[in-house]
């Protein structure tokens, strides 16, 4: 029987002659032509449609391919309709495909386990490697690990999980890459640096094995790298050097968008409250679209609460109000955004709406009140009146109460309210506090010789001698300590003075051979004469004793001075509070993966395998390189 004319005279035999000669080399183009004249001749042929499917999909036109497969229900080709929904960044629709597939075939598991990396669901996706790669021998096992690693160190990133040894190679620097991406997660910074040193050697010798790739290329190719090591020396405090190398990397304008966000965003923190029309250029950068689907969350929540604080430099106050309060409502109980309404009410000196609305947060959000209730004293010694208040916000943190730098500044502040009852009941406190946790301790001795120190400066000597006891019977060879203990026994009981001077070295072992002469002609001798100190007694009236450790104000300025000393400074209403999202790393990921943001959001991300489009008839990527960097997927 002869076959039947298509409408342009050829068989349709011969026009599946033409689309299989197409497919072999590539030519998707054309063979969408010749199917749409097979498609015209039976409409619902389901070879040809799922064909159609195929070079839809290889063309990258994946809303038409999603559209035909929509419209006849009996092209069932799960793969496909599930990789054109990842593609189009419908994932949560490409993971219920996936999971509605009678089979999981290979390919399925590869793209499975992309959808999972986006999701960011990756302890799962990582099982869903390990699998891939234990049961599969084929060409495609180094990307498979690549994508592996990739996953560990978003983990380590992102989810501050230990980092396991799989035993993966640094062959390649995409895997060389996502193993400094690990590192920079648990915190270590150099030998992280060293890696992407070795990532950069690795590319640069890959790449120049084709003579058709340029230095442009290559530099266009290593700018993943190159952000992720000035994140790092970012982190290192080494900003002059970072900046330098972030900005190498926005002049080479990468394809990559969220390489790009990263890079700007990271020169935004960099340049805080200064040089602020240079942040509100590199901000453009983060908005470009597609930027949401390349970053991580927290990437992404950390570059909008830069762009808050970018808002509040810029005297941008309502801007300002609506970024903080929508991240608020995305993450309810992050203390930052919070801490940006407060920082822009102080800035416009309203200090008590500020306390007020931190105090609300505060009440709801518990786990988070430690460093909110940290602001509120700070925003109370600004004020400079509320000295007590900020005690008392101080104390009610449970977390820090015992801390000796809480103590600390608690005895510093109260000290300059003249509050000494007050200071002595913190050092009482927190001494009972390690009594009962850590007796004879360091820490523990060391809050008891303060206190005693404190008493003894304000004339508590009864209060003081207990103190004293304690340590004195700790270490009864202390002779300082016997020796202030005696001196004060001597104020409110002479006998037990002379019974424990009893216990002082003799004479003859604490004589020193020296040369009175050589000492008063020494070149630090002086000749100072000290006015005599008034000893006061502990039953002397309260005012009486008081004046003998207080001087008084000079002109009212004293108690203006609270909290601008080493301790805890602040520095003045309108600097007062400066919240700022820390650096943002690019993402790990592979080669044509990809790159998370460095600022905020910090570090570059892990580099991910792009899953192939066609499943069972891809083909290995050939080693060259196209211009223009990294394919976004």
């Amino acid at each position: 029987m002869a076959s039947l004319m298509a409408s342009g005279g050829l068989s349709v035999a011969s026009l599946w002659t033409e689309v299989n000669r197409c497919g072999q080399n590539g030519d998707y183009t054309r063979a969408l032509k010749a199917l749409a004249k097979i498609l015209q001749e039976s409409r619902d042929d389901v070879t040809a449609l799922h064909c159609k499917v195929v070079c839809l999909v290889q063309t990258g036109s994946f809303k038409e391919a999603l559209n035909v497969m929509n419209t006849h229900s009996k092209v069932a080709v799960v793969f496909e309709k599930a990789y054109c929904e990842y593609r189009l960044n419908r994932v949560e629709s490409s993971l219920k495909t996936i999971e509605s597939a009678s089979e999981q075939t290979d390919k399925l598991k590869e793209l499975y386990g992309q959808v999972l990396y986006r999701l960011e669901r990756y302890d799962e996706c990582k099982s869903v490697y390990t699998d891939l790669i234990r049961n599969s021998q084929d060409e495609y096992e180094e990307e498979r690990k690549t994508n592996l690693a990739a996953v560990v160190a978003a983990m380590s990133q992102w989810e501050n999980a230990p980092t396991e040894d799989l035993g993966l190679p640094e062959s390649t620097y995409e895997l060389c890459y996502n193993t400094a991406c690990a590192l920079i997660g648990q915190g270590k910074l150099t030998e992280a640096l060293n890696k992407l040193q070795q990532a950069e050697e690795l590319c640069r010798v890959s790449l120049s094995e084709d003579s058709d790739v340029t230095e442009e290329d290559i530099e266009s190719e290593l700018a993943v790298i190159h952000s992720q090591m000035a994140y790092i020396m970012q982190l290192q405090g080494r900003t002059d050097e970072a900046l330098q190398l972030y900005n190498q990397v926005i002049k080479l304008k990468p394809s990559d968008v969220g390489l790009l966000a990263v890079t700007a965003n990271n020169i935004i923190t960099i340049n805080k409250d200064q040089n602020v029309f240079d942040s509100k250029k590199k901000v453009k950068l983060t908005n470009t679209e597609g930027v949401e689907y390349k970053l991580a969350r927290k990437q992404l929540q950390a570059i909008d609460l830069n762009k808050a604080l970018l808002a509040m430099y810029t005297n941008q106050a309502e801007q300002c109000r609506k970024l903080s309060s929508g991240l608020q409502s995305q993450n309810p109980g992050q203390p930052q955004p919070v801490l940006i309404q407060a920082a822009q009410l102080c800035r416009e000196k309203q200090h008590s709406r500020a306390i007020e609305l931190l105090q609300q947060f505060s009440e709801q959000n518990p786990e988070s009140a430690p460093v909110i209730k940290l602001t509120m004293a700070q925003l109370y010694l600004v004020q400079g009146t509320h000295v007590t208040k900020a005690c008392d916000v101080l104390r009610s943190i449970k977390e820090f109460k015992h801390k000796s730098g809480m103590v600390s500044a608690l005895v510093t502040m109260y000290s300059h309210e003249e509050d000494i009852d007050s200071a002595i009941d913190v050092f009482k406190q927190a001494i009972d506090h390690y009594q009962s946790q850590q007796p004879g301790s360091a820490a523990h001795l060391a809050l008891v010789r303060e206190a005693a120190n404190f008493k003894l400066k304000y004339g508590r000597k009864k209060e003081a001698i207990s103190d004293l006891e304690q340590l004195w019977k700790q270490n009864p060879k202390d002779v300082h300590t016997l020796a202030q203990l005696i001196s004060a026994y001597s104020l409110v009981d002479t006998n037990k003075a002379k019974s424990l001077s009893k216990h002082l070295p003799s004479a003859d072992t604490m004589s020193f051979k020296l040369d009175v002469d050589e000492l008063e002609n020494s070149h630090g001798a002086t000749n100072v004469r000290k006015k005599a100190a008034k000893v006061v007694g502990e039953n002397l009236p309260k005012e009486q004793r008081e004046r003998s450790y207080y001087r008084g104000r000079k002109k009212g300025k004293k108690k203006e001075q609270i909290g601008k000393g080493t301790q805890g400074a602040t520095a003045g209403a309108s600097a007062e509070l400066r919240p700022a999202a820390p650096p943002t790393s690019p993402r790990p990921g592979s080669a044509s993966g990809s790159s998370a943001a460095a600022g905020s959001s910090g570090v570059v991300p892990p580099r991910q395998q792009k899953p192939s489009a066609s499943g069972a008839t891809r083909k290995k990527a050939p080693q060259k390189k196209k211009k223009g960097g990294k394919g976004g997927w």
